[in-house]
């Protein structure tokens, strides 16, 4: 359990630092976005398929 919450605390550092240097985060090309009218959805695939990857490949390497 201490592993998992330092690997999470570690995660959000990570994230905080790319977010504050200004890489896009949750605005990726391919995030689909529709605007008509006064309302607009937005379903940010790529992002979730990065998101996920990274994930993937973080928890890959720690069950190793």
């Amino acid at each position: 359990m201490a592993r998992l919450l330092i690997l999470a605390g570690v995660v959000l550092v990570a994230v905080g630092l790319l977010v504050k240097a200004g890489v896009p985060f949750g605005r990726l090309p391919g995030d689909i976005v529709i605007r008509r009218g006064g309302a607009t959805f937005y379903f940010p695939i790529v992002t979730c398929i990065v998101v996920s990857v990274v994930l993937s490949l973080i928890g890959w390497i720690f069950r190793r």
